[in-house]
């Protein structure tokens, strides 16, 4: 598995309130493709990440951190002329970043000029893109410069021989993303992943079959509903499964840990269905941590879960803790 895209160091306060009453910040890292990366490779896959970051400090963290959740970072250079992507953020939801809507967040992003958005498609090798079986995008990477929109460009072209490609949306109003470019990615890619409210947002379209029709290309698109589920729709099925109930502490980085358990499932082999239910479950893993990555529940344990007959899926409560726990304690 293959995921490329910037990688930033998040500062977040040490107490809720609004950014110019917060003294005090915990440093951590937030990506979404080395989200991605991070939690695929925890769960026991073979994962390679590819960016750029700078010669400093922030560099140095980013590195490390995420080798030690064992993703391959020898694709990564560092940059002598440009920084590390930084951003800060209040406690709130990433994605309400709307003036006026529930949960409003601040967000602040210092990455203009970063080493990342300096990627481009002669600064990444094919052979280390093409390396894996899947080869993960988002459309962050897109908005970043015009030389990150040419490398998707690059690697959304149809070619013989390239991987799977994998592409989440990831839609952030912060940075003014285009929806013709972005959707124009989705199409050459073989998944899509994007949320219904994204889809609305972006494109004007309402529900999960209206997403598909506007997306006909990629052999599977799967569409996500927050609370009440997600649909894919693939080899000529339409499959719609319900998420758990779950106790949410933060909801920072769970589309990014769905895209994770789906992708984990399907490089397994398992039917639709089941692709789903593990999206849910790691999506549940993170949505029940303070951070944006959290540590998976074991294989049996989620493919136990996974396993559960409709009615008793359909009863799942996940709360705090509950990736250290057996199925039936």
């Amino acid at each position: 598995m293959v995921c490329l895209g910037e990688s930033m160091i998040a500062f977040v306060p040490d107490r809720p309130g609004a950014l110019a009453g917060v003294g005090g910040f915990r440093r951590g890292i937030g990506g979404a493709e080395s989200n991605v990366a991070c939690t695929l490779a925890r769960a026991g896959h073979r994962v390679r990440w590819i960016s750029r970051v700078g010669a400093d400090g922030f560099g140095d963290h980013l590195l490390a951190e995420i080798a030690a959740s064992g993703v391959d970072v020898s694709a990564v250079p560092r940059d002598p002329h440009r920084p590390t992507g930084v951003y800060f953020r209040t406690a709130g939801e990433r994605a309400t970043t709307l003036a006026g809507g529930p949960g409003h967040a601040e967000v602040v992003y210092y990455r203009a000029g970063s080493a990342a958005s300096a990627l481009a498609p002669g600064l990444v090798r094919r052979r280390d893109a093409w390396s894996g079986r899947i080869l993960h995008l988002t459309g962050i990477t897109s908005a970043l410069s015009a030389t990150c929109l040419a490398l998707l460009h690059r690697l959304t072209d149809r070619q013989a021989g390239r991987p799977l490609v994998s592409f989440d949306v990831n839609h952030r109003p912060a940075l003014r993303q285009d929806p013709e470019a972005l959707l124009g990615l989705a199409r050459g890619c073989d998944l899509v992943f994007v949320g219904e409210d994204e889809a609305a947002a972006l494109w004007g379209l309402a529900g999960p079959d209206a997403v598909r029709a506007a997306l006909p290309e990629p052999a599977a698109v799967v569409v996500k509903q927050g609370a009440a589920g997600a649909t894919v729709f693939g080899g000529g099925e339409r499959v719609a499964v319900p998420a758990p109930a779950v106790e949410v502490v933060a909801h920072v980085g769970a589309g990014d840990a769905f895209a994770a358990g789906y992708l984990s499932a399907a490089l397994r082999g398992l039917p639709l269905a089941l692709r789903l239910r593990h999206g849910h479950l790691l999506a549940a893993a993170a949505l029940t941590v303070p951070g944006d990555l959290a540590v998976p529940p074991s294989r049996a344990h989620a493919d136990a879960l996974a396993a559960l007959d409709d009615a008793a899926w359909g009863k799942l409560r996940l709360s705090a803790g509950w990736t250290r726990e057996e199925v039936g304690a």
